[in-house]
């Protein structure tokens, strides 16, 4: 019994590592670039593109603490010319070393410069020449350069040079060139005041967003990027949730004695000129990244004031071990008016009480409803120690989740609530283990501790290894569940501190074993139970039955995880000699004992055997779907972008095959006529996003939208705008969302 508890805890830590570890190794390509023309309503553009090595980035316009930004330099016969640029890709924020913040891009993205008539006619037929430098960073920081030679003949750029990427698209292309940052006058909700600071030679700048407190989406990315304005040189920002608004603080050092002539710093709060500066705006009211103008005659000098500074109630940015990740912003204050740490605790205990009547529980809760009929007669300290060990076993596997969270965290990894089930080899496992329960239900052996019922010279009593055991699969299976309230909870804890990590999984727990811990202090709540008998060889094997039932799930999880390959059949053969050893086992030892080491070689087998993914976007889940008679399309940003600018309305479901709850929300409501009928009245496009493997892509929108699991429901609108419907879904919710 004890190997089963260590083989599910070492199986989280495999599931991880398997998920997140990168190689460290320097790429030989760190950054490929291509040069291509576009046009958008006949006006041409050179749009130079990017593509960075996975996980590895390169700097905007203002590179932050350190870095230097991506420069591209235009030549004609060895002389520089001047394009006319387009504004640049909206940033992602970076974490450097623990504490430097840096500004700019992973993946691919585009630069475009505006060919002017006069420019194509200067430069048509000629050689022209594009240097682009770059610095690119992830554990190490390499600079990069590419020299290329290219001629522009009727509008089409021709060149020789080697070793380029394929040329984009034209519908990616447009995609990107629409998603620029535009400019905006500012908003009429949002403030911006500049204060003099408490420390020599420092301003502080606020801002203020009404109209929203939410700050979900601003997980890797500032709420406001200054674009490089010397002499004004920003820090870090520090964001404030208040009851009905956004704040920004960040402090600003005069650099104004390095220029030339030098400027100091005005006594008065009055600069000589006007200083203008641009900015990136992330928008949480149009939810959109817009470029605005501020223009700054002075300061105050009688509001001098300090940025808050980073306190254990705040969330300071996780360090990495990789050398940077996509981080949070500095300081996430909450005020009076927001929800405290207290608020979140209650909701997360209340969310885990609530878990011990979703239906992924209830074979382990039943299970454990039986050990308490069984234990009944015993005294009230023995019923106590066996509801202590199933306690202990839940917060133990919580524990170890946290430590999972932190660790993907330093590393840059991001996962949400189930993580664990989008793992084949932690499926096949839990199968298994379920597996030999429900043969013990059916009486084919009995459990027994090594040496008896002492575990060296601690003296045990039965049970109290399954007890504990109970709340490790108890809170495993609770995780396809998203109960009410604890979506709340768990977003708090996945974009919290690590102290808050652990106080909500811990919460959680206790929340999910408080009935027994209360039956433990009070045996007579459970006295409407009835007295141990021979009936309750009966219920055992009801409960075997459950056992089946949930392993019946499980395969069809691991089918869907393994893109129904010969997996499935090891998995399944390995269950059939586990059944025959067990069966066999007091009769013929040795055969028994052949027929374990067959089942152990096919899971060895299956778990060491890489998994081919499909790369069919539609997944067994999403053909699932269809079959129910309505056009589900996969879910990806494109398709969000192609509804928008199409100007219809869309219905995103955000689920996944271990996800219970998403089951009940489906066969509730969106399997049924009425919402059929509902779809074909309002011409909605469906959208599904199928999260039953691992998908960065989605994880990233999840929390980009305050959320960490599964299910989760979204409208878009028809100019774009995105409603959160939360966890749960009805017809009428919907409808008036439409609205």
């Amino acid at each position: 019994m004890p190997s089963f508890v260590l083989a599910l805890l070492l199986t989280f830590v495999t599931t991880f590592t398997s998920l997140s570890w990168a190689e460290e190794a320097v790429p030989a390509i760190p950054v490929q670039i291509a040069v291509q023309s576009f046009k958008v309503d006949n006006i041409p553009y050179l749009a130079i593109s990017f593509q960075n090595f996975p996980h590895w980035h390169t700097y905007w316009k203002n590179p932050g603490d350190a870095g230097l930004a991506v420069k591209n330099q235009f030549l004609v016969n060895d002389k520089e010319i001047k394009l006319a640029e387009e504004e640049w890709p909206a940033p992602k924020r970076f974490i450097e070393n623990g504490t430097q913040w840096a500004y700019g891009y992973v993946g691919s993205y585009t630069l475009f410069y505006r060919l002017e008539k006069s420019d194509l006619n200067k430069l048509s037929g000629k050689t022209l020449s594009l240097n682009s430098t770059w610095l690119v960073c992830k554990h190490i920081c390499i600079p990069g350069q590419k020299k290329i030679t290219f001629k522009i003949t009727s509008g089409k750029v021709i060149t020789t040079t080697a070793d380029l990427m394929n040329p984009l698209d034209e519908l990616e292309l447009s995609s990107r060139f629409m998603n620029l940052p535009k400019f905006q006058p500012i908003p009429d909700y949002l403030d911006f005041k500049l204060i003099k600071g408490q420390k020599e030679k420092t301003l502080v700048l606020s801002y203020e967003v009404k109209k929203t407190t939410d700050v979900g989406f601003l997980n890797d990315a500032n709420l406001m990027y200054s674009f490089p304005s010397p002499p004004f040189d920003f820090q870090h920002e520090n964001l404030i949730v208040k009851e009905a608004s956004l704040s920004g603080i960040v402090e600003i050092n005069w650099d104004g004695e390095y220029s030339t002539p030098p400027v100091a710093l005005p006594a008065d709060g009055k600069f000589l000129k006007p200083y203008t500066i641009r900015f990136l705006f992330n928008d949480p009211v149009q939810r959109k990244v817009i470029v605005i103008e501020k223009k700054f005659g002075g300061f105050d000098l009688s509001g001098s004031t300090a940025v808050p500074a980073t306190s254990p109630a705040t969330n300071p940015p996780p360090t990495s071990t990789s050398g940077s990740q996509l981080g949070r912003p500095d300081t996430i204050i909450a005020t009076a008016g927001s929800n405290s740490i207290l608020y979140y605790l209650a909701v997360a205990f209340i969310g885990g009480l609530i878990l011990n009547i979703m239906p992924c529980v209830l074979p382990v809760i039943s299970l454990k409803l039986f050990g308490l009929v069984k234990y009944r007669n015993e005294s009230r300290k023995r019923i106590l120690e066996h509801n202590f060990f199933y306690t202990l076993g839940i917060l133990s596997t919580f524990v170890v989740f946290g430590f999972i969270v932190l660790a993907a965290k330093s590393i840059g990894t991001q996962v949400g609530w189930g993580f664990q089930l989008q793992s084949p080899n932690f499926i096949a496992i839990m199968t298994i283990v379920l597996f030999v329960f429900a043969l013990n239900m059916f009486g084919l052996f009995e459990f027994a501790t090594p040496g008896g019922k002492s575990l060296g010279n601690i003296q045990t009593e039965d049970g109290f290894v399954g007890d504990f055991l109970s709340g490790v699969l108890a809170t495993i299976l609770s995780t396809p569940c998203s109960a009410p309230f604890l979506g709340t909870a768990l977003t708090f804890a996945f974009t919290s501190s690590t102290s808050s990590i652990f106080l909500i999984f811990i919460t959680i727990g206790l929340g999910l074993a408080f009935p027994f811990i209360l039956t433990g202090f009070f045996p007579s709540l459970v006295s409407f139970l009835p007295r141990p008998g021979n009936w309750m060889n009966t219920i055992k094997k009801v409960l075997g039955l459950t056992l089946i039932l949930t392993i019946i799930w499980l395969l069809d999880v691991y089918n869907a995880l393994v893109d129904g390959s010969s997996h499935l059949i090891k998995l399944s053969t390995a269950l059939v000699f586990i059944f025959a050893g067990i069966a066999i086992l007091r009769k013929e030892r040795w055969m028994a004992g052949i027929s374990f080491l067959i089942a152990i070689g096919l899971f060895v087998n299956l778990s060491t055997t890489t998994v081919i993914s499909s790369k069919d976007d539609q997944t067994a889940l999403i053909r699932d779907k269809k079959a129910q008679g309505l056009n589900w399309e996969a879910w990806s940003f494109d398709k969000m972008k192609e509804h928008k600018e199409n100007q219809q309305i869309v219905f995103i479901d955000f689920t996944a095959k271990w996800c219970f709850t998403c089951k009940i929300n489906e066969k509730l409501v969106l399997d049924t006529e009425k919402f059929k009928q509902f779809v074909a009245d309002n011409n909605l496009k469906l959208l599904i996003g199928d999260w039953t493997k691992r998908d960065e892509l989605i994880g990233i929108f999840l929390r980009q939208n305050g959320l960490v699991g599964v299910p989760a429901y979204f409208i878009q609108k028809k100019d774009g705008t995105l409603v959160n419907l939360g966890e749960t879904v009805t017809i009428d919710r919907i409808k008036q969302n439409l609205k």
